[in-house]
């Protein structure tokens, strides 16, 4: 910060409140907590007042400057918003307010956002292991540089603004990749579509299609365990490996339920609408891998459909609309069987044919992949652009 802005205590600017209220059992209560790394003063939840373990809690109001003893080392820190004035916190979150004659709220909220302040809290903490807490007396009695009240609404002014085309820059990030993801959906109907339009075959004529093992105590891993694969192994058209989890199978069972390389798996059920029928392709990740009743599998004709080429049907736009058509609701979630699967129709081209319209789309999808992977570095750019743009406002070079 420039020399010539004078140097004011915190403890100057911020006046503690000790606006504590009795808590009555029959009344309803907001509590507020504090996210991390400048995120901001949030509702925890709001319960009644025979819930809180307490006869009394601090009440906070708009704008009032709320830290965590505990975690204002790790900026955990901000201003409460005019949405939670009057909710309660413990005395773990220690309330001031701004002397509005010397500091604006707004400033000193873009300030408390700087590494500097956080410096400024971790100083102030102090303690052994676990037990590190934020010493007020010290806090308020570190040194600010401050600009008069009028370079405070210029620099605010410019921040707010920059800040603003940040978040412009990243809502439409967000919606290029999703008319990306829907673009991409339709390009491979479509192609799938006009390519096999002549011929449509269900898919019981193609595939053999069965459901998985169901889990029980009698699946407890003993001297035959087996990985199997989840719901939340199959994602949108990859198999998840992390996560391991083991059923007890025999040899002969194995031999039966175990998944080959080309497979197709598809869950069977979900509470969204967007991922029913999610569908993914077993590329042999896992030896000797079966798979949980949840997920359904479909294990094509090689000599008739393509696993890739199923794969790609089932997880484009078309497919998934034919899935969810066939799904049914209990208790909000969607659910799909082998029958419905079995009765589901593909466009169907000879195997040449399926396999060059992979490949296209497999070139397509790259050429997706790289975009998103555009996307991902400027989004981190993004992320680091407000912090420096904070860094260099209040060393008075904004």
């Amino acid at each position: 910060m420039p020399d010539a802005w004078p140097l004011v205590t915190l403890g100057e600017l911020l006046t503690k409140s000790n606006d504590w209220i009795s808590i009555k059992p029959d009344e309803k209560y907001c509590q507020v907590t504090v996210k991390l790394w400048g995120q901001g003063v949030i509702l925890r939840n709001e319960v009644a007042g025979a819930e809180i373990a307490a006869s009394q809690r601090l009440r906070v109001r708009a704008q009032q400057f709320i830290l965590s003893r505990i975690d204002a080392r790790n900026g955990a820190f901000g201003l409460v918003p005019d949405s939670l004035d009057g909710g309660v916190v413990s005395s773990d979150f220690p309330v001031f307010a701004p002397n509005n004659s010397l500091i604006l709220s707004e400033f000193l909220n873009w300030m408390s956002k700087t590494a500097g302040f956080v410096d400024l809290c971790k100083a102030a903490s102090e303690g052994t292991t676990n037990r590190v807490r934020l010493k007020e007396d010290k806090f308020l009695g570190f040194k600010i540089p401050l600009p008069p009240l009028d370079e405070q609404r210029r620099i605010v002014a410019r921040i707010e603004a920059l800040a603003a085309k940040i978040e412009e820059s990243r809502g439409l990030r967000q919606q290029t990749g999703e008319e990306l993801e829907a673009l991409s959906g339709a390009m491979t109907s479509s192609i799938l579509e006009c390519n096999g339009a002549g011929s449509k075959r269900r898919i019981e004529e193609l595939c053999e299609v069965r459901g998985g093992i169901q889990k029980s105590s009698a699946r407890l891993p003993g001297a035959n365990p087996r990985r199997y694969i989840t719901v939340a192994h199959v994602q949108r058209n990859r198999i998840d490996t992390s996560d391991p989890r083991y059923f007890e199978v025999s040899d002969d069972e194995l031999t039966r339920w175990h998944l080959v390389k080309g497979d197709v798996l598809v869950i069977e059920g979900n509470g969204s609408v967007d991922q029913i029928g999610r569908t993914a392709l077993f590329r042999g990740e896992i030896a000797n891998c079966v798979h949980q009743n949840h997920v359904i599998r479909v294990r094509p004709d090689q000599a008739k459909l393509f696993p890739e080429y199923l794969n790609a049907f089932l997880n484009s736009a078309s497919g998934q609309n034919l899935m969810l058509q066939r799904s049914r609701t209990t208790s909000g979630l969607f659910n799909l069987s082998v029958g419905r699967i079995k009765s589901i129709e593909i466009p169907l081209s000879p195997l040449p044919e399926q396999r060059r319209i992979v490949a296209y789309l497999d070139g397509l999808q790259a050429k997706a992949d790289a975009l998103k992977k555009l996307q991902a570095e400027t989004a981190a750019e993004l992320d680091a652009l407000l912090p420096s743009i904070l860094d260099k406002a209040f060393k008075g070079e904004l």
